[in-house]
């Protein structure tokens, strides 16, 4: 029988301090903790399935809140049956004391369990469908002010008029402008179109 931890933020930059924290309290060893810095869409996770294949029957799995477990309903329905039912772990959800497996075996206390999981894995899936409305939203509205995403176009280098005309006089070959201005072929033909549209101003 041994204890571990599970810990999941949804990006890189995002910090896992606190969950990591709470499991150090409970003096659970550095190798027993798992940590994924993905998405909670799906299981689909290195650290998750490099956990799973280390539970035996009898641990125990820490896991700070429903939502670090993950964010899809039916799957946390899912793997919450394959750790308890099949593989006869334990887990405990530290922010929730009625998703604590070792407590009310009895038909009642697994009816109270039940219930409370199915609440609160919906709320987590729910929750990230509302933070993705947001999201899309959110880009909409940015869009709508003139706001730019991705990478900022490549301005042209202060000699691109001259080495246009050196290309269409034949002094100079396609492939050699594109090295001196360091564009890739579609970059260049539309900043030849604009060249050749603010000439015509």
């Amino acid at each position: 029988m041994a204890d571990y931890g599970y810990v999941r933020v949804s990006s890189i930059d995002q910090n896992e301090n606190r969950q990591y924290d709470a499991m150090k309290e409970l003096q659970i060893q550095d190798s027993r903790i798992f940590t994924d810095k993905q998405s909670g869409k799906d299981f689909n996770r290195t650290e998750w399935k490099a956990l799973v294949k280390k539970l035996r029957q009898g641990d125990l799995l820490y896991i700070k809140s429903i939502d670090r477990l993950g964010r899809n309903y039916d799957d946390i329905q899912k793997w919450w049956r394959i750790l308890t039912k099949e593989k006869g772990i334990d887990i405990v959800v530290m922010d929730m004391p009625l998703l604590d497996t070792r407590k009310g075996k009895d038909l009642l206390g697994t009816l109270i369990a039940d219930l409370v999981l199915t609440l609160f894995s919906y709320v987590a899936e729910n929750e990230r469908a509302t933070i993705r409305t947001r999201q899309a939203e959110g880009i909409a509205s940015a869009k709508a002010r003139g706001v730019r995403f991705g990478r900022p176009p490549k301005k042209p280098p202060e000699n691109f008029a001259d080495l246009v005309k050196q290309w269409e006089r034949g002094k100079l070959h396609l492939s050699e402008v594109l090295e001196q201005t360091g564009f890739k072929k579609t970059t260049f033909y539309a900043r030849l179109g604009e060249l050749r549209r603010g000439k015509k101003k």
